[in-house]
Formats: C-alpha cells, sequence, structure tokens
C-alpha cells in the first residue's frame, strides 16, 4: 500500500500545473525576419519580442592559391538577466573571428620594460653564430 501511494504522489506530481514556472523567454515571438540565400553569398536578420535582435551577411571570398572562404560581418543585441543591454559586433573571415562589444572582457596593457625589450629585440636581429 506504501508503494502504491508514493507512486500516486509522483504521478500527482508530474501531472501538476508548473505553467507558473516558464519563463517569458520561452512565449517570445519572432516579429521580424527575414533570409536570402545565394549560392555565393546569404544574409538574414530577425527581431524578437524579448528584445532580440540580430543580423548577419556572408559571402564566398578568394583567399590566392588556398582556394575560396566565407567572410562574415554581423551584429547581434539582447537584453541580459541583469538588465544590462548587450551589443555585440563581429566580422569572421581568414583572419578569424573578431567580435567587438563593450561587454568583452580587454586584455592587460603590455607593461612598459615588455615593450622596450620587444622593441629591441625587433631591432637587433639575432647573429648567427659559427661553428668550429
Amino acid at each position: 500500500m506504501k508503494s502504491f501511494v508514493a507512486i500516486l504522489a509522483l504521478v500527482a506530481l508530474a501531472a501538476a500545473d508548473v505553467s507558473h514556472l516558464r519563463s517569458a523567454e520561452a512565449d517570445a515571438q519572432i516579429l521580424a525576419q527575414e533570409a536570402d540565400v545565394f549560392p555565393d553569398q546569404y544574409s538574414y536578420n530577425y527581431k524578437t519580442s524579448n528584445g532580440i535582435a540580430a543580423q548577419e551577411s556572408g559571402a564566398l571570398t578568394n583567399v590566392g592559391t588556398e582556394g575560396e572562404a566565407i567572410s562574415v560581418a554581423g551584429q547581434n543585441s539582447y537584453t541580459a538577466p541583469g538588465g544590462e543591454q548587450i551589443s555585440l559586433s563581429y566580422i569572421a573571415d581568414a583572419n578569424g573571428y573578431q567580435p567587438q562589444g563593450a561587454h568583452l572582457p580587454t586584455p592587460h596593457p603590455i607593461p612598459e620594460e615588455i615593450l622596450k625589450s620587444l622593441e629591441y629585440i625587433r631591432t637587433h636581429p639575432a647573429q648567427e653564430t659559427r661553428k668550429l
């Protein structure tokens, strides 16, 4: 009998209304959406009711003897859980993915002593030594 009551309790729990646990994000609607896709280029953009927006375009480019690659440029924005507006723009090409945004961490400045050392190395290339 105890196991029957336990199973019944589990079934009741599983059937319980958990709609109050659903976030507003799950019910976001697409407000605008466009996409154009061609053999050598594409573009898309969209906007949702919860403030998410994105756009991107890309095209095939020649990379010399290495063949073709895709160059991409885009941006997106959304509101972070803490209320901060996040905006990101980026390009991705033969030089890699290059994002830009105020929320991204930035590297520490290189100390002056290291900069001087690097400049010295650049202006004084290593001499080849001869072996006897």
